[in-house]
């Protein structure tokens, strides 16, 4: 592994502790205008100086985030189906690895939809840009999408996770699930936890709890922080228990206390 690329993982997994809390604002590459996050740039302002790196488009990039930012980049790089197109799995790679050098990125990151009709085209856009990133430095984080008819237990999870790994993946993104700590161990690279649908305050700070106890090396949250009724409060809580080690009950106790004025604004809520 050659320095840049060794860096540039620093710069994801950089702490003193080798996890990391990952901020999701990628959700609009299919979804659009999601709930919570119709204004981007007014939902990352707030939140960003408690991320340790931000995973979304090149759009909003260029569009939201102030270019003097210091917070790593995490490009999400494939994409071309819509919740209301034929199937969420048919993803192309959507920029190129010289624009991605422009933009200064840390991180590039690609779906696999293993199972679906569409694995082997994404697993090939896995295998094309490990080989990319290889080429300049630039490590890839798989993310293990799953559709609404595929299983998310350690057996599916655990033979995901793998062959993003056995690709070349460098960092993996996948679900919590029942026996984690199995999918972990056969797991070579570190693995992020996606936060999923929005739960409880409470539930999400579970979630999180969970996953790093059973070897999780961090997590990517989005809705679960940017449509929680104090967002920054509740990053504050996400980062105590990542980096600090706080209990659930702990951390949800920073996040009741934590002074109003954290709170965005409540037109981002509707």
């Amino acid at each position: 592994m050659n320095w840049g690329m060794k860096n540039r993982l620093s710069q994801i997994m950089g702490q003193d502790d080798g996890r990391c809390v990952m901020l999701a604002v990628d959700h609009g590459y299919f979804l659009g205008p999601t709930e919570g996050l119709e204004a981007p740039r007014e939902v990352i302002g707030p939140l960003l100086p408690f991320a340790d790196s931000i995973m979304l488009t090149r759009g909003i990039l260029r569009t939201c985030v102030r270019p003097e930012s210091c917070v790593p980049v995490v490009l999400r790089i494939s994409g071309g189906s819509s919740i209301v197109g034929e199937d969420l799995s048919k993803e192309a790679i959507i920029a190129s690895i010289e624009d991605a050098i422009r933009l200064n990125a840390s991180c590039l990151a690609v779906s696999v939809f293993i199972g679906s009709k569409y694995e082997h085209q994404t697993l090939m856009n896995l295998a094309r840009l490990v080989d990319e990133g290889e080429k300049y430095g630039i490590p890839i984080l798989a993310v293990t999408a799953v559709g609404r008819d595929m299983s998310r237990d350690s057996r599916y999870l655990g033979l995901a996770c793998r062959i993003a790994a056995e690709f070349g993946a460098h960092i993996v993104k996948t679900y919590y699930c029942d026996d984690f700590d199995t999918v972990v161990r056969s797991c070579p690279v570190p693995l992020v936890i996606a936060g999923g649908k929005k739960l409880d305050e409470k539930d999400a700070l579970k979630l999180a709890h969970d996953a790093i106890s059973s070897g999780a090396s961090g997590v990517d949250m989005g809705r679960n922080i940017w449509q929680s009724k104090s967002p920054v409060s509740m990053i504050k809580a996400v980062r105590s228990i990542v980096h600090e080690g706080l209990d659930v009950a702990e951390s949800y106790t920073t996040f009741v206390h934590e002074p109003s004025g954290s709170n965005m604004t409540s037109k981002l809520q509707k």
